[in-house]
């Protein structure tokens, strides 16, 4: 499938209506070992995005490709080989708070084919050491920050060993510390891992930081796709204004 859907990602003219249009012939592609920042503002369909990856959505016009497969038209069963390789880490963590921390990771670790129950805790283990939550492993998940929250949420999709990993909004309603702390989390997972990565954000510092690669999305279309640090040169007056407004922000009370 690589020669006919090389991109692992891949929207081909993507159509969606809601009330109104959210997505209006929406092209764009991710490459593998790629992280693609997908910015806007509230509202402009990101989240609808990452939604049609997982096919938790279809479109109403178009082709989503996903992990070199065209998965369109794809029935809930076979869309459950593809959640195998591609995992999303939701705002809210949608952890289970029924059960601990490591409860919640060991969870994700018993969906694996190739599970060896012998290391089980090692692997428990390893993961919290990652996101640096060793500490909070019989923890309660409601006992935990947002942001705290959010890391579990990233070692629990580490552990199905997916190959593509996407981020809903990662630093949303934190605090500018705990928000540092996710980025270089994100930023470390980059490196040693190399996983095909969406991140669905406003937050510049994060795309900055993190991306490849960035798409803008207005008012339900793509104004642009490239290189991170090619935005600053665009002379779209949306991009331009927010752009602007996000140096404005710090200096905000």
């Amino acid at each position: 499938m690589r020669e006919q859907y090389p991109h692992y990602i891949e929207f081909r003219h993507v159509y969606k209506t809601f009330d109104a249009p959210v997505l209006d012939d929406v092209c764009f592609h991710v490459d593998p070992g790629e992280t693609v920042a997908v910015i806007g503002r509230s509202g402009v369909g990101k989240s609808v995005t990452l939604a049609h990856v997982m096919g938790f959505l279809k479109p109403d016009n178009g082709r989503v490709i996903v992990a070199h497969e065209d998965i369109t038209d794809w029935r809930e069963r076979e869309l459950r080989r593809i959640r195998k390789k591609v995992t999303m880490v939701f705002q809210s963590g949608a952890l289970f708070d029924s059960l601990t921390v490591g409860e919640n990771i060991l969870f994700s670790l018993e969906l694996r084919e190739d599970y060896d129950s012998a290391n089980k805790e090692e692997v428990v283990d390893g993961l919290l050491a990652m996101v640096g939550l060793s500490e909070h492993r019989e923890a309660s998940p409601s006992d935990l920050s947002t942001g705290h929250r959010r890391a579990v949420a990233i070692a629990r999709a580490l552990a199905a060993q997916p190959e593509c990993i996407l981020y809903d909004e990662p630093t949303t309603m934190v605090d500018p510390l705990m928000s540092d702390i996710l980025i270089n989390l994100m930023q470390r997972l980059k490196e040693q891992l190399r996983l095909t990565s969406v991140v669905v954000t406003h937050d510049l510092d994060l795309m900055r930081r993190v991306a490849d690669r960035v798409i803008v999305l207005f008012e339900g279309r793509v104004i642009y796709e490239g290189p991170v640090a090619e935005i600053e040169e665009s002379d779209h007056p949306h991009i331009r204004a927010f752009l602007e407004l996000d140096r404005v922000a710090p200096a905000l009370p």
